[in-house]
């Protein structure tokens, strides 16, 4: 199915309290807990039924899984015991470690937390078997509701669990997160910042530990006070390696939470620690610095409650700065936007949302390997006015990320491998053409192309205007997607798709007689018209078909099939001025004249001779021919003329040059008509 084009205007962040409810009845959380408290039964979800299709896509289950109500499993279930906090995240059977710490990321933000697990939540009086978790989806929160059925085996949770076993909010939001998705089965493999966005509405970034900025320990450090969310996560090099066990008792291939960072008085010196935790709720460092280690018996007993460390084996460890720099690889951080953080936070975001799609045949150009068409990917402009406090340089993130392909898994769809480039804007406005981006270099662009979720990177540009191009690799790869602009200070953006223009010139009035001047060729063609239309030197419709496809198809510079009855009398509602559904000689003439020059902006545009245009060179010659679009009729009329490999012959070109001329025409008489009518009342 195409994609439908979206406009990419830039929105504002949108905030929680507007969040829209999911169910397919229509109803929100709290009427459908109603109904259900008003006639005395417990909800069922039919959006996401207690069966295999909510379980898996791919295969069957492995064991024979019980779908059980948190009371069925023990005899005192609770919601939250003692507050939601980082070890209440225990992983099951379920390969999501990513989302786990995720999970636990955000037990360390009550704001944020409360925002994704609303807190009014229980087992109590007005139980009705109903829960709800809010999540954060390409510039919208979502409220998504479920049953508190949930996959057991022997009486337990098969897959994440709470350390407390009658805690039960940490199982019931990876239901909900599993809904969201389409079932357990997509939430196989991931990565931890993909979470954290849809937590958060946050964007993220990836640094390579081993080659982190000097700074590295300030970063951090700035990123948690600023509440963002944080991971790590040690590399394989093989499948064989994944989640294989270090001598230091770390996990490679798995996903860690940073927890805390911090200074520690050491035998009179200052030594950086920093917090992880492994989301399986077991299994630690073991090096310096661990939970037993000699390091803690030179700390004072109130440095060690400052750092909240205690010798539990509950996942989580300190461990020296630079013992992280040497065993972890990867860090993702997850800036949050400004409506999730405290009050009280120093420094805030700006943040800019534009929604597009890459559209085969339109706007799917790929990357700057392929020239043709990159220039048709969508566009937009970038205004840096502000320089970041006591810099000469503007500071921004752009994250551009591809919509839903971990929901459409179950149709086989895949991450495609995308990324972005950064052009310095010139003067003129509009669409940049072709020649623009083969003459002229990318100031800056993403790291790499990949095919994550989420291509991410932080820019400093001197203040000036540019033109962000977000791309697939490959062309003709189609997706929806969702670009962001955080910026330190505030920026301006703009979606340079066309306006809506028609430029063509003032109609010739057919004259019914032939002129002293007529040349030659002109004696000609009279001649011919007057074989054709006989006695009464008019021609119909059916004449006009039998004339222009013997004409065209002799034609050997075009590819041409046949021109339809219906094109030919659009011909002559376009050229009739007289009113008999006919076209006099006069009138032919004319447009005789307009065929030819539509003819050259074929040929002009057809740049291998091939005999069609590729329809990514449609733009181009329908505004050689007068017409300016916008991507969305762009993308309506590539989807009508254009065949499967992105072609189009020249009988296409010219029905849909007659449709777009005859709707100009129309156009322009209503608003000449409208024009009369307001001075009409004006008058008055």
């Amino acid at each position: 199915m195409p994609y439908l084009y979206q406009d990419s205007k830039p929105r504002p962040p949108v905030l929680p309290g507007t969040a829209r409810a999911t169910h397919s009845s229509g109803k929100a959380y709290q009427e459908l807990k109603q109904e259900c408290l008003h006639k005395g039964v417990l909800f069922e979800d039919p959006d996401f039924p207690a069966c295999s299709s909510s379980l898996f896509f791919s295969e069957k289950p492995p064991i024979p899984f019980i779908w059980k109500r948190p009371g069925d499993i023990v005899k005192d279930p609770k919601f939250i015991v003692g507050g939601a906090t980082r070890t209440d995240i225990c992983q099951g059977d379920l390969g999501d470690c990513w989302l786990l710490a995720a999970i636990a990321s955000l037990t360390l933000n009550e704001k944020t937390l409360a925002r994704v697990v609303p807190l009014d939540q229980n087992f109590g009086t007005d139980y009705a078997g109903i829960f709800h978790f809010q999540f954060w989806q390409h510039n919208e929160w979502l409220d998504v509701v479920i049953d508190d059925r949930l996959p057991t085996f022997k009486g337990r949770l098969v897959f994440l669990h709470s350390a407390e076993h009658n805690e039960f909010w940490s199982a019931l939001l990876e239901k909900a997160y599993a809904k969201l998705n389409g079932s357990y089965e997509a939430l196989k493999g991931g990565s931890t910042i993909e979470a954290m966005e849809d937590f958060t509405g946050g964007v993220g970034e990836m640094y390579e530990v081993k080659k982190a900025p000097d700074n590295f320990y300030e970063i951090l450090e700035k990123a948690l006070k600023r509440c963002s969310m944080v991971g790590c996560s040690i590399d394989t090099s093989s499948a064989a390696e994944s989640e294989a066990k270090t001598p230091f008792g770390l996990i490679k291939g798995h996903a860690y939470s940073v927890t805390g960072i911090n200074e520690v008085s050491y035998r009179g010196q200052r030594v950086q620690l920093i917090r992880i935790r492994n989301p399986w709720g077991q299994v630690e460092w073991n090096g310096p610095w661990s939970d037993n280690s000699l390091e803690w018996r030179s700390v004072s007993p109130s440095e060690q409650r400052r750092l909240s460390q205690a010798a539990r084996d509950d996942g989580e460890f300190w461990m020296k700065f630079e013992d992280f720099k040497v065993h972890f690889d990867k860090v993702e951080i997850c800036n949050l936007t400004p409506d999730a953080l405290e009050d009280s936070t120093a420094h805030k975001w700006e943040v800019t949302i534009h929604q597009g799609s890459w559209v085969r045949g339109s706007t799917a150009g790929g990357c700057r390997n392929f020239l043709e068409t990159f220039w048709t990917n969508p566009q937009i402009k970038l205004h840096l006015t502000e320089k970041d406090d006591g810099e000469d340089d503007c500071t921004f993130i752009a994250a551009l990320m591809q919509k839903d392909r971990r929901k459409l898994r179950r149709l086989g769809a895949e991450m495609l491998t995308i990324g972005y480039s950064i052009y310095e804007s010139p003067s003129r406005d509009g669409h940049l053409d072709k020649d623009f981006f083969r003459y002229h270099p990318s100031k800056a662009r993403s790291k790499t192309y990949i095919n994550l979720r989420e291509v991410s990177n932080r820019f400093k540009l001197p203040p000036g205007d540019y033109i962000l191009v977000p791309t697939t690799f490959e062309p003709h790869q189609e997706a929806d997607f969702c670009l962001r602009i955080f910026s330190e200070k505030k920026a301006i953006t703009e979606d340079l798709d066309e306006n809506v223009s028609i430029d063509l010139p003032e109609p010739i009035n057919p004259t019914p007689t032939p002129t002293p001047q007529e040349t030659e060729e002109e004696k000609q063609f009279r001649a011919l018209f007057e074989q054709i239309s006989g006695k009464d030197m008019e021609i119909s419709a059916e004449e006009i078909q039998y004339v222009l496809n013997v004409v065209l198809k002799k034609a050997k510079n075009i590819k041409f099939k046949s021109l339809s009855l219906v094109s030919c009398r659009n011909i002559i509602s376009l050229m009739d001025t007289s009113g008999n559904g006919k076209l006099e000689f006069s009138e032919f003439k004319v447009f005789w004249e307009k065929l030819k020059k539509w003819i050259n902006i074929f040929l002009r545009f057809d740049f291998d001779k091939s005999g069609s245009m590729s329809s990514y060179e449609l733009r181009s010659a329908l505004k050689a021919a007068g017409y300016q679009l916008n991507n969305y009729l762009l993308q309506l009329i590539v989807l009508r003329y254009s065949d499967e490999q992105f072609q189009i012959e020249f009988d296409d070109f010219l029905n849909c040059l007659i449709r777009l001329e005859n709707a100009s025409r129309v156009f322009q008489a209503l608003s000449v008509k409208n024009n009369e009518f307001i001075n009409l009342n004006i008058g008055e």
